[in-house]
């Protein structure tokens, strides 16, 4: 709201893709105490927690106990062939080989329920791991929302809305992801890993030793190519940002693109744009295509010499079949968790970077309930006093050091000044979205400080110039100032502000659903509604930002007549931008580089010969104002 200018750094936005995904991995600054912090806020699922992890090792102990259990079958099957072909050598006559398809059968039952159990512990801790993750983000949003409410106005002027939103909505769904699979994998990823090769190693050391031969191989695979990967991958992920930008800001300007006969500088900018993103993103597929097929060869490779080793000693009587073809099951899968870990490495890291973007608006320093400990005074008759204030956005540069101002019930007091001088500076204090430095500001003889924001600002209605409507009905956007408005008075309300005519005329009329920036209306109908919205309210004080700009000429003439009828007999102020419509108000403050420079009425101001009367005579003469 504030017209400073700021001269504090915003935070820094991070890059997203598309589906609004991290592009570059962002590392925490402290990582163990933002990840104990994000603990703690699922110190109150601990039971889950641990249920989750107990199913979750539970599952994969039965998914890797599977294929050594298997194995025995296939040892039957090779016995019982082994045995009938001994017979016939030996010249007993047999029908079929004599396997045992009982204990076959058994084996088959006991696999099949050890898969069915392993799937039902992993549904079992997934169903419980999604409540818990959302529970806990729910509680962080709820934790952010509250937050937002608290902090002061210059956090927004200091913060721009993009990173506010990226820390709201896409470092919020990355903790939520992390939480939910990337936990649970990495605790089953450890103990496939573990689990692996200790069943490798209850089958043969030597060949265990052969298959792991292939871990620091692959380790250097994942090592050296993925961050290689992760590199081109966030190039790309800012070049496609960098083009999407482009993309969407000629879409939006294709009518000043045309008039001025820009369209091959336009595509000119497209194509290096468009080159730029080619040439990331074939690198980022290229390396990271390279990961799989490198992990595979390397271990096919220890696949084939555990198959050929493995295939001797069962020759020789060393290791059953059974056990071997577990074992080169084993081999397939041990390399698995490695490349699973190494992902999570960088997930958990780009996760706890969010929560610690998450915790920084959290620690941010709310709005302070001060109290001035001044006496309230009784026997005054001004609705407002504004006495020997003083005030600066910073500490340092004080925009008013002694100014005072009596408003009593139902007058007009106008604030008028070049662009950018200042003029909503009075509105920020009024409404306390920024406390003095010194002095009061009483309102019927009480300090605002010492009433609740909520208290003071019930007691104010604001119409601004950029209007603000949310997504919903036009009848739910008038009753937002005054929930328990009559359907009466808003009706009643809606014709004062020349509202009820164009309202009824729409299809729905007022059930009409505004949409996200209500532009299935016009621009004229959205300030005709925000009028409406103050006459619902009906406040004892009135803050009012011409605004008539961009509207035709029969629109701007209702939307003066519905201000004139919503000032009558108020105390209001209003940021005036045209001299010409505040001639008659009871007190003109006159503002200029952030301070005032002018108090008094219209003659009186014009007789002072100032700044308020060249500001004047520019406005009639056709002269722009050089301040």
């Amino acid at each position: 709201m504030s017209e400073k200018k700021n001269d504090t750094p915003q935070a820094a936005p991070r890059h997203h893709g598309p589906g609004g995904g991290p592009g570059l991995v962002e590392k925490p600054k402290s990582f163990w105490k933002t990840t104990w912090r994000l603990m703690r806020y699922m110190s109150d699922r601990w039971v889950g927690l641990a249920i989750v992890m107990i199913f979750a090792i539970a599952s994969v102990i039965f998914q890797i106990r599977t294929p050594k259990i298997l194995g025995k079958a296939t040892t039957e099957i090779y016995k019982g062939i082994m045995k009938g072909a001994a017979q016939q050598k030996a010249g007993i006559s047999q029908s079929g080989y004599p396997i045992n398809f009982e204990k076959i059968g058994q084996i088959i039952a006991i696999v099949i329920l050890m898969y069915v159990a392993s799937a039902l512990f992993n549904f079992i801790q997934q169903f419980i791991m999604t409540r818990i993750s959302q529970g806990t983000v729910y509680k962080l949003r709820r934790s952010f929302k509250g937050k937002m409410q608290n902090v002061p106005i210059n956090y927004y002027d200091t913060h721009s809305n993009g990173d506010i939103m990226s820390r709201a909505v896409n470092d919020m769904d990355n903790i939520a992801n992390t939480l939910q699979q990337n936990l649970t994998q990495a605790v089953t990823s450890t103990v496939t890993f573990v689990g692996t090769i200790w069943m490798m190693l209850t089958i043969s050391w030597k060949l265990t030793l052969i298959a792991l031969v292939t871990i620091p191989l692959s380790l250097i695979v994942v090592g050296v190519i993925a961050p290689k990967s992760q590199k081109f991958f966030g190039v790309q992920q800012k070049s496609l940002g960098l083009l999407n930008n482009q993309v969407e800001e000629n879409y939006a300007g294709h009518v000043v693109i045309k008039s001025f006969n820009k369209e091959q500088d336009a595509i000119d900018d497209f194509e290096e744009q468009n080159e730029n993103y080619y040439q990331s993103a074939w690198k980022a597929q290229f390396i990271s295509g390279i990961i799989m097929p490198l992990m595979m060869f390397l271990n096919n490779i220890g696949y084939v010499f555990v198959a050929i080793i493995g295939g001797i000693d069962v020759a020789n009587g060393h290791v059953t079949l059974g056990n071997i073809q577990a074992f080169l099951q084993y081999t397939q899968q041990f390399s698995q968790p490695i490349s699973q870990l190494a992902n999570l490495l960088n997930t958990i890291q780009s996760t706890i970077a969010s929560a610690e973007r998450v915790f920084e608006v959290l620690d941010e320093e709310e709005m302070k309930q001060t109290h001035s400990d001044l006496p309230a005074e009784t026997d005054t008759d001004n609705l407002i006093s504004l006495e020997h204030v003083q005030f600066g956005y910073t500490d340092d540069a004080l925009l008013m050091k002694d100014y005072n101002l009596d408003v009593k019930a139902g007058q007009q007091v106008a604030i008028v000044g070049p662009t950018g001088a200042g003029k909503t500076t009075i509105i920020n204090l009024l409404e306390r979205f920024y406390d003095i430095k010194g002095g009061s500001i009483r309102l019927n003889g009480v300090d605002t400080r010492d009433l609740s924001r909520e208290d003071l600002r019930s007691h104010f209605a604001m119409v601004l110039q950029d209007t603000w409507l949310f997504t919903g009905s036009i009848y739910d956007n008038l009753k937002y100032g005054r929930e328990e408005a009559t359907e009466d008075e808003i009706y009643a309300a809606a014709k004062a502000a020349h509202v009820d005519d164009f309202v009824r005329k729409l299809p729905d009329g007022y059930d009409t659903i505004l949409n996200e920036e209500a532009s299935n209306i016009s621009q004229g109908q959205r300030q005709l509604l925000t009028i409406a919205r103050a006459f619902v309210a009906d406040p004892e004080i009135l803050i009012l930002d011409e605004a008539t700009s961009s509207v035709d000429t029969r629109t701007e003439v209702h939307i003066q007549h519905a201000m004139e009828r919503l000032l009558k007999n108020r105390t209001s102020f209003v940021v005036a931008h045209r001299l010409s419509t505040i001639q008659g108000a009871d007190n003109i403050i006159v503002m200029n580089h952030g301070s005032v420079v002018e108090t008094g009425t219209h003659e009186e101001l014009m007789a002072q010969n100032g700044f308020y009367a060249d500001l004047y005579n520019s406005q009639f003469s056709g002269n722009i104002s050089q301040d």
